[in-house]
């Protein structure tokens, strides 16, 4: 599925004559499709591979690991990409201060953040993990760090192809060999980051002058991150801890339910990510220079597309959701068709909405985005605590739909009042007219 959306929105791209910068973007989402289809054969393996409890522990570890290592990342990949873009342009000399400047204090509280886990628990799991920790939250810094220079290569092929690729051989390789081992799968799962983190380092130092320190580069750097630093991180919370709570309050064999029946989150999001490359930069022109007819134009005919590209998936999911999660994981698994359909019919409120949040940060107004981001997530974590202990899984849909109708309604409501946008209109029908960019 992650693929035929690809190929569709790649399509959309040639024929709306799209810039080299959204072709880029387009490039970036097939590499991310490729890397989500490794990552859902690798859930298939386990799943079929192992038992529930097993499968739950593996899957809430790993979910707990991308958790911390997003928000010590402090969104320090997406400030070298600004600066490293910005100093290429005027003076080169300081790209390598920030590139110092960011890693730096990721790899300092990544190594502390693990050392703290070794040291104050016995469980092997989470032990593994913290391990890996420095290495996933790090490598994650530099391969965003070569988009600085223009370059989709090294995101395509280290991240989206190499790091799940391999994941999904090491972790099928020890299935296969019988270990029913959760710390075997947990190291098989994180192995692949070293190599990623040392590949992407070598292609990232061959092209940073050598320079000395230049004064000031850590100061301009965390100046411009820092509020987005909060918002990664609490955005990372919002898209991981669910699978975590489920673990914790309902058992690691719902919790590997849940995650079955949830993996077709990765459709919605590449159709989404897709078009917000593409249109992003054309909302930030038009809502900089008060063109609010072209940003209508722009947000009604996105949205039109979205809900093109996805609503069948979702549709199609929630009919065949009892036979497909019994086809593809288990039979264990034919109990999170509840799951699956609060999944779909969430997915297709938030694709109505189009990419509100979008047009509001495009607007300039980070910080109503960041509350409403706050909202989602306590919105989410209150239903979680209140439905799980009773209702499992199932709590779990209900607390990240409650969660996310929320992350996608007030943003809505927000440009509404202050521009009078609205997901459909007259421009809605015209965005089907391919000869037209969007």
């Amino acid at each position: 599925m992650a693929s035929l959306t690809t190929t569709r929105l790649a399509t959309l791209a040639t024929l709306s004559g799209l810039t080299g910068a959204a072709r880029g973007g387009v490039a970036g989402l097939a590499g991310a499709g490729a890397g989500a289809a490794a990552q859902f054969l690798t859930a298939v393996v386990v799943t079929r591979g192992v038992g529930q409890e097993t499968a739950g522990l593996f899957f809430s570890g790993t979910a707990l690991c991308l958790a911390v290592a997003a928000v010590l990342r402090l969104d320090a990949g997406n400030g070298l990409v600004h600066f490293i873009a910005r100093s290429r342009s005027l003076d080169h000399r300081h790209t390598s201060g920030y590139v110092r400047a960011a890693l730096v204090p990721v790899a300092a509280l990544s190594l502390a953040a693990g050392a703290a886990v070794v040291l104050t628990t016995s469980d092997p799991v989470l032990r593994v993990l913290a391990v890996a920790l420095p290495a996933v939250a790090c490598s994650g810094v530099v391969v965003s760090a070569t988009r600085g220079f223009g370059s989709m290569r090294p995101t395509v092929l280290l991240d989206g192809v190499l790091q799940p690729v391999a994941q999904s051989l090491l972790v099928g390789a020890v299935v296969l060999a019988g270990r029913d081992s959760v710390p075997l799968l947990a190291a098989a799962w994180a192995l692949p980051y070293l190599p990623v983190l040392l590949l992407a380092s070598i292609w990232l130092r061959r092209r940073l002058p050598r320079s000395p320190r230049m004064p000031g580069t850590a100061r301009d750097l965390w100046r411009h991150t820092w509020p987005r630093s909060l918002a990664a991180g609490i955005q990372a919370v919002f898209q991981r801890l669910d699978v975590v709570i489920v673990a914790l309050l309902a058992g690691p064999a719902e919790a590997a339910v849940y995650t079955a029946a949830t993996r077709f989150k990765i459709v919605g999001q590449l159709a989404g990510q897709g078009l917000a490359q593409a249109t992003q930069p054309r909302l930030v022109r038009a809502l900089a220079g008060g063109d609010l007819p072209r940003a209508r134009e722009l947000y009604q005919s996105a949205t039109l597309w979205l809900v093109l590209l996805t609503w069948p998936i979702w549709l199609g999911y929630a009919a065949l959701a009892p036979w497909l999660l019994g086809a593809v994981f288990g039979d264990g698994y034919t109990g999170g068709a509840p799951v699956a359909f609060v999944l779909a019919a969430t997915m297709m409120l938030a694709t109505a909405c189009g990419m509100a949040d979008v047009v509001l940060t495009s607007a300039g107004h980070t910080g109503s985005s960041l509350a409403n981001l706050v909202a989602a997530v306590a919105t989410a974590v209150t239903l979680d605590l209140l439905l799980i202990p009773s209702a499992g899984s199932l709590g779990a849909a209900l607390g990240w739909a409650g969660g996310t109708v929320v992350k996608n309604l007030l943003p809505l409501w927000r440009i509404h009042r202050l521009y009078g946008l609205r997901p459909f209109g007259t421009h809605s029908l015209a965005a089907l007219n391919l000869r037209r960019a969007p």
